[in-house]
């Protein structure tokens, strides 16, 4: 009797051993599916928070086109300018940029979707820009090359560059790892730069604050009205380098406090005498900033996120032309 009783008793603590561990494992689940709901909330949330901050800065683009159609200049500290706003459960972090003080990486090309081939123009300036970065000049065209190729639609290297000494197709990228091929196709954002041949740290590195990736083969039309110091080596560019940096920077300081009344102006400034430009670059130097960024971090309870978005604002009207949203690494 007493060994039945002994055995009935191991078996109802056998049976609690195990229903206690089969109820611990339930409530782990509970507990983490509820986390990664939470989670899951957190991070939506903080992705509105990214729509409600791109609203804003459609608000702001409209002020300031209402406020001089015809410029934009840097008043009212708006440009780069670093704005918080304090949210429930957490902050937005803010900047909104002039997305023209730069050079379109897409522009190396003309034409159409399946039909990109090299723009001389574009190619010429991107050229110039590296070399008042102070690239070397052999390295510099295979650059200008390397970046032509990896968005023309044809699968020759250089074969419609003018020097057609260098470039990096399909055969240069199928022997890396992992193996793959030119994009054939406007780039999206300037750090597919890194992709492409040639490009290593010290090139991206100097290249990235003066170069962007807009969603046209045209050259971004430059707001010599919000150029600041770090921007001479656009002057240099659209010059051909016949405005070398430091006059470049001069000629940013010496602009009148309301901004250049107009293009002619610029043209005619001494520190530009004898320089002719062509009527393409004549046509690319603009008073009012058409393409805008804007740059947050949203952080909201456990979750953080940083969002980039790209506006166009024309005639007046301001539209979003793209956007990304990706959790803070």
């Amino acid at each position: 009797m007493n060994r039945q009783s002994g055995v009935a008793l191991l078996t109802v603590l056998l049976l609690v051993a195990v229903m206690s561990v089969l109820v611990m494992s339930v409530l782990d689940d509970i507990r983490f599916g509820l986390r990664r709901a939470s989670n899951a909330q957190s991070m939506a949330q903080a992705q509105w928070y990214a729509l409600g901050a791109e609203t804003l800065a459609m608000a702001q683009i409209d002020k300031l086109s209402a406020r001089d159609p015809g410029r934009t200049t840097l008043a009212g500290d708006w440009n780069d300018r670093p704005l918080v706003f304090p949210i429930e459960h957490g902050t937005i972090s803010a900047r909104l940029s002039d997305a023209t003080t730069c050079f379109n990486l897409n522009s190396v090309v003309m034409g159409a979707p399946e039909l990109w081939q090299r723009s001389d123009t574009g190619s010429q300036q991107f050229g110039a820009l590296l070399h008042a970065l102070d690239v070397p000049a052999h390295e510099a065209d295979a650059l200008v090359d390397a970046l032509v190729d990896w968005i023309d639609t044809d699968t020759t290297p250089g074969a419609s560059g003018a020097s057609g000494a260098s470039g990096a197709e399909d055969a240069t990228y199928l022997s890396r790892t992992p193996a793959h091929r030119t994009s054939g196709t406007l780039l999206a954002e300037p750090s597919e730069l890194r992709a492409i041949a040639g490009f290593d740290d010290d090139v991206y590195i100097r290249l990235r604050p003066h170069v962007c990736a807009l969603p046209t083969d045209e050259p971004s039309p430059i707001n010599v009205n919000t150029l600041q110091d770090d921007d001479a080596v656009l002057l240099s560019m659209l010059t051909d380098g016949a405005l070398g940096p430091d006059a470049a920077r001069r000629l940013i300081r010496a602009r009148p406090p309301g901004g250049w009344p107009g293009v002619d102006a610029f043209w005619s400034h001494r520190l530009l005498a004898g320089i002719e430009p062509t009527q393409p670059v004549r046509e690319q130097v603009s008073l009012r900033t058409r393409f805008f960024t804007l740059q947050s971090q949203i952080e909201y309870a456990d979750a953080q996120v940083v969002a980039s978005a790209l506006f166009e604002n024309d005639a007046g009207h301001t539209r979003l032309v793209a956007r990304r949203l990706a959790p803070l690494e």
